[in-house]
């Protein structure tokens, strides 16, 4: 049996030192958190271990490896947020590679048109969150299209979505905090949005991913992405969007330093 076994042990579990890491060696983001930023993402990947249930398929077996990566990458959106962020859900199901969903869709006519899909991930309201082991551990790592790219995270993606869902459906509109309003939020995020789609509408190669065009909360999972792994790119495309979500997640990636900052295996035990 692992560390994590997955019975929401009271108090949370701590976090090996070691396995912590190489967790934070492995990606570039997460070494590039300053120490303090690397402890509070620690704590509230433990209390987040806790309060979620794992399970796998496909033939994977669950480790702690699994887990943590996870957990560390999931935590980084509410790093300044809190586990309420992530409120109305447990289960998280990680699949060793891309997984099919099957699909019905009804056309115009009344035809029911099914087919499989494909995904890397998946997050469901109200229910549990799907992700693809192999694509976790591509966040940010490769290029090309097939194989992601720079700013490609799929557990900041579907995270993304369950803060979109935390208030209804998929808008592209989180529940926002203090300090922020739906109506400034529509007027930044939508003008962003509306460009992006102009853009890649016109045949443009973007550095963000195209797929933020396809609608509105798709755009708000991917710039997520973006803004964590590409935040020089997002701010010198979309200041006003970079601002916004600066306010919103409460962090500015473009602070950080580029050279990864890892903390001694003491300071982070």
């Amino acid at each position: 049996m692992g560390l994590f076994d997955w019975f929401k042990p009271k108090p949370p579990p701590a976090i090996p030192a070691a396995l912590w890491q190489r967790t934070l060696a492995r990606y570039d983001f997460l070494a590039a958190l300053t120490v303090d930023e690397q402890k509070r993402l620690k704590t509230l990947a433990e209390e987040f271990l806790a309060s979620k249930e794992f399970t796998t398929g496909g033939g994977l077996v669950l480790s702690d490896e699994i887990c943590v990566t996870i957990a560390a990458q999931g935590c980084l959106p509410i790093l300044q947020l809190g586990l309420s962020a992530y409120a109305g859900w447990v289960g998280i199901i990680v699949y060793p590679d891309e997984f099919v969903v099957a699909r019905a869709l009804h056309d115009d006519d009344g035809i029911v048109h099914e087919y499989d899909d494909v995904l890397a991930g998946e997050a469901w309201a109200g229910g549990p969150l799907i992700l693809s082991w192999r694509d976790v551990q591509l966040a940010g790592q490769h290029t090309g299209n097939d194989e992601g790219g720079a700013g490609y995270n799929v557990v900041i993606h579907e995270f993304a979505h369950k803060l979109d869902m935390l208030n209804g459906e998929v808008d592209g509109i989180p529940a926002l905090h203090s300090g922020l309003d739906e109506a400034t939020w529509d007027t930044v995020f939508l003008a962003a949005f509306d460009d992006f789609c102009r853009r890649v509408d016109g045949g443009e190669e973007t550095i963000i991913d195209p797929y933020a065009a396809s609608e509105e909360g798709e755009f708000f999972a991917v710039f997520s992405e973006a803004f964590f792994l590409l935040p020089a790119v997002v701010d010198r495309e979309y200041p006003e969007l970079y601002a916004l979500l600066c306010r919103y997640y409460r962090q500015d990636p473009l602070s950080r330093s580029a050279k990864p900052t890892i903390a001694a295996s003491t300071a982070a035990s």
